[in-house]
């Protein structure tokens, strides 16, 4: 995000004194470092043509990274499941899963918007339902936002959220929890009539009072319709570079695993570092060159 006077200078425990770049509360690379990222910054982005950043976190080690790089919002997605559990799908990941994840990310995070995914299964039934867990991410997690998928028919959802002193964030498009529906990992939106469907979903969760919705696997036209029309920040994955921010799960942008999807580039190689890192540590013990004089005490 650039110059916004909405951020101001902050000092982070366990980080730097001062915002890095100096007393202006710049960050390197021209990052402005708010004294914490706020529902109301989305919408002043949007309107500026400020691009906003996201990026999954997990555990307050990549919080803290991701949060002193100037990354503008922190989901713990249910994406845990399949990017940190072993599951295939994020439809097995728990409520009880979630909040320690939640609550390690919000400790860490000292400028993001810290946004908690709600699981398959803890919302749809009604809105009271979505309610009570929503109450547990923001009140046992930390969290400052949730967010779950689905459109229009989720309405009252968000509208008993917002009213309750709940952000919300949507999500449509793609719906990883809904795939076995959807016929497993699709683009969505191809046609008119999907297209208009979704331009209306959009409308439906702004109505509703939504601050943002994610845009996952959808054609870049549709896509930008979408942020054309509704007033509150789209955030794409894997849905062109004409929506007012991006999201990538961290293990994607860093080239933590071998596989990554289309949409998802690699900024890094962390993963082969990682192994590198460890089959030297592992030599240096087997041959006994770790620890040595400068890593022992003497009595």
């Amino acid at each position: 995000m650039t110059e916004n006077p909405n951020f101001a200078e902050s000092t982070r425990p366990g980080g730097p004194a001062t915002p890095p770049g100096g007393p202006g509360g710049t960050a390197p690379g021209g990052v402005p470092v708010p004294k914490r990222v706020r529902v109301h910054h989305l919408r002043q982005a949007k309107e500026r043509g400020e691009p906003l950043t996201m990026l999954t976190a997990y555990d307050g080690v990549s919080a803290r990274i991701f949060d002193e790089a100037g990354i503008d919002m922190l989901l713990i997605g249910d994406s845990i499941g399949n990017a940190m559990h072993g599951h295939e799908t994020t439809i097995p990941v728990t409520v009880e899963e979630m909040l320690p994840a939640v609550r390690a990310v919000s400790l860490a995070a000292r400028r993001a918007l810290v946004v908690a995914d709600l699981p398959f299964g803890s919302y749809e039934g009604s809105p009271q339902q979505c309610l009570a867990t929503a109450v547990r991410m923001v009140k046992e997690g930390g969290a400052h936002a949730v967010k779950f998928e689905g459109g229009a028919h989720l309405a009252q959802h968000v509208q008993l959220l917002t009213r309750s002193g709940i952000p919300v964030v949507g999500h449509l498009g793609f719906t990883p929890q809904a795939e076995n529906i959807l016929g497993g990992k699709r683009v969505q939106g191809r046609g008119n009539e999907a297209a208009e469907h979704l331009v209306a979903d959009a409308m439906a969760l702004a109505e509703a009072g939504a601050v943002a919705v994610v845009l996952e696997m959808i054609p870049a036209p549709v896509a930008d319709r979408i942020t054309e029309v509704v007033p509150i920040p789209t955030i794409g994955i894997g849905a062109g570079p004409g929506c007012d921010g991006q999201v990538l799960v961290w293990i994607d942008m860093a080239g933590m695993a071998s596989w990554s999807p289309r949409f998802a580039r690699r900024f890094g190689e962390v993963g082969a570092e990682l192994y590198r890192a460890a089959r030297e540590y592992g030599t240096a013990v087997r041959e006994r060159t770790f620890p040595g004089p400068e890593e022992t005490f003497e009595q």
